[in-house]
């Protein structure tokens, strides 16, 4: 009941359960491909290349949501991916799983043994959001309450953790306009909070590789031209991409754990091992023409830098990279930067996002703070 004795309205849209693979490709990417704040994120390949390698993780609880009247299968007019699972799971530990979030943010707290309904892929993705057109957002949300207030055969659920909503992102004010109007009449606490922050790039219209050094800091443009120079006279420098990333995966490994270590996605535990399964599922999912390229750095023809990146219409998104600790003299990490800038700037490319985090080597090339949000909501008597 709500708040003023009245019933809540008859949803004119229901909630089926599915799975990423019982929906298929073409359906799941079609509803992305409505929402304008989509990314390869909530695409099909980078969600079913997650639940292939961490399924043993998290309970998968994909949605769709289809008309009331609709028969059972009916096609969805969104999707909402989510998962359920403990927020700290016993293996976590082993398998390097945590929802990482800005160190200087300080979030609302959940008790590690809650059972939470997470957006699906949230530990490796670095944006979500519902899967539908702007204008079907608001049933979307509005059917998703009902379903996780209803006596349905829906698993428990302590507290619905949503993570990486991007601010502006129409997928999040449905949600917290929908959790809202029901969080008294179902004495649930919600939260909305910054999560995190995504320093991006904003890249002029026609500029040139210099002509954007020159918009930098007096101290930022001279320490990047200092090292580009050194390293020219070295030899050659060169960004490619590779003509076979499964193929070239296992350098890009090598190069990611001399950077990274134990603390990287690939050491020799089990968590290590479900990382090399979600990369190269992603690269064969995504297949050659697909937006995830695997890029090689080389100075005189030595390889000392890989990373993997998005390429999207309107901007690159930079998810990862290696570097040979060897080749630090040829600073291989601003290189890797300068020249995706460059090719970025050459394909008239607006944006380039570093992602979660706000490491201070993103800003030196002028990128600026773009939030994302998490919607927390807590049953009343889970509250500590």
């Amino acid at each position: 009941m709500l708040a003023d004795g009245a019933p809540p309205a008859a949803s004119t849209f229901r909630i089926e359960r599915s799975t990423v693979g019982q929906i298929g490709p073409s359906t799941w990417d079609a509803l992305a491909g409505r929402n304008p704040w989509a990314t390869p994120f909530s695409g099909w390949a980078f969600q079913r290349a997650w639940w292939d390698a961490y399924g043993a993780n998290a309970h998968e609880e994909t949605l769709a949501v289809v008309p009331t009247d609709a028969a059972d299968g009916a096609d969805p007019i969104a999707i909402i991916p989510l998962m359920h699972r403990h927020e700290v799971e016993p293996a976590d530990a082993v398998t390097h799983t945590t929802m990482r979030h800005g160190a200087d943010i300080e979030l609302t707290p959940v008790p590690p043994t809650a059972t939470a309904v997470l957006f699906g892929a949230s530990y490796h993705a670095d944006y979500a959001t519902i899967l539908g057109a702007p204008s079907d957002l608001p049933a979307a949300a509005e059917a998703l309450v009902d379903y996780l207030a209803g006596p349905s055969d829906r698993r428990r659920w302590d507290v619905v953790d949503l993570r990486r909503l991007r601010c502006g992102d129409p997928a999040a004010d449905a949600l917290a306009a929908a959790f809202g109007a029901r969080e008294m009449s179902e004495e649930w606490t919600l939260n909305v909070e910054r999560e995190d922050v995504c320093p991006v790039l904003t890249l002029p219209i026609g500029a040139t590789m210099e002509d954007y050094l020159a918009g930098l800091g007096k101290k930022d443009r001279h320490e990047i031209r200092r090292k580009v120079r050194r390293a020219e006279a070295a030899g050659a420098v060169r960004l490619d991409d590779s003509a076979d990333p499964l193929a070239d995966l296992e350098t890009f490994i090598v190069l990611h754990q001399k950077k990274w270590g134990v603390d990287g996605l690939f050491p020799e535990t089990p968590g290590g091992a479900q990382s090399r399964v979600l990369f190269c599922r992603l690269f064969e999912l995504y297949g050659a023409d697909g937006p995830l390229h695997l890029s090689f750095l080389s100075v005189a023809d030595r390889r000392i830098a890989a990373g993997i990146h998005f390429e999207t219409a309107d901007g690159y998104l930079y998810y990862n990279a290696g570097v040979d600790t060897d080749a630090l003299d040829l600073s291989p990490g601003v290189l890797m930067i300068h020249e995706l800038i460059a090719r970025a700037l050459a394909a008239g490319v607006r944006r380039v996002d570093f992602l979660r985090g706000n490491e201070s080597y993103k800003y030196q090339w002028g990128a600026t703070d773009e939030p994302i949000q998490r919607l927390l909501v807590r049953r009343r008597e889970g509250l500590a």
